[in-house]
């Protein structure tokens, strides 16, 4: 995997996951504990979203194939759910759990798992994400190695503000997250639109 290809593979897990932006949700769900159970819901959070975004990486592959699906196919389909996902950022509209499941989590007390792993950090625009990356390694033990590497450095861009959640959240502000996802969002539309035109090209050259 070249420097170009695994900066965009940080670059894409990162706008799609957005660290920034889970600021807010976290400060929602236990900015009232102590500060040690907020550390060490953060921490169990982001090594739960490893495993599933790991397992994804390396059990996508042997899945498509055992599936019949070409990766042109999960790129076309991987970069139709980014945009969507980009669309709602953009508007600042990004819910990444139905009010449902918002109400049940208010009521719970480990939010590490839900909502916070599944679907705030590994969501599923982030493991159709590590799938459609994972499967452009074509097995290369090297490649797939680049991005789990880059994963883990999303993640821990997730943890380290998480840390931080309570000043980032009064230093930006409610706004200030919307504009950042805004951006997030401008360029997350920018990568699926040229997934959706890889995998084309790929299905019909």
């Amino acid at each position: 995997m070249s420097v170009d290809a695994a900066i965009q593979a940080f670059l894409t897990l990162f706008v799609v996951i957005d660290p920034v932006g889970l600021v807010p949700a976290f400060v929602a769900l236990v900015g009232d504990r102590s500060e040690a159970l907020q550390r060490a819901t953060a921490r169990r959070a982001i090594l739960i979203s490893a495993g599933l975004l790991a397992t994804f990486a390396i059990i996508g592959g042997p899945l498509l194939a055992y599936l019949g699906i070409s990766v042109a196919a999960l790129q076309v389909a991987g970069g139709i759910l980014l945009f969507r996902i980009a669309v709602d950022m953009v508007f600042a509209q990004y819910r990444r759990e139905t009010r449902e499941e918002e109400v049940e989590a208010q009521t719970r007390e480990d939010v590490s798992v839900f909502p916070l792993a599944i679907p705030l950090i590994a969501g599923p625009g982030a493991l159709a994400s590590i799938l459609v990356l994972a499967s452009g390694a074509h097995g290369d033990a090297l490649e797939m190695g680049l991005i789990l590497l880059m994963a883990g450095l999303v993640l821990l861009v997730a943890w380290l503000l998480l840390r931080v959640s309570s000043r980032v959240a009064a230093l930006l502000g409610r706004t200030g997250v919307n504009v950042v996802t805004r951006i997030l969002g401008v360029i997350l539309a920018a990568l699926a639109v040229q997934l959706v035109a890889n995998g084309l090209l790929e299905l019909w050259p």
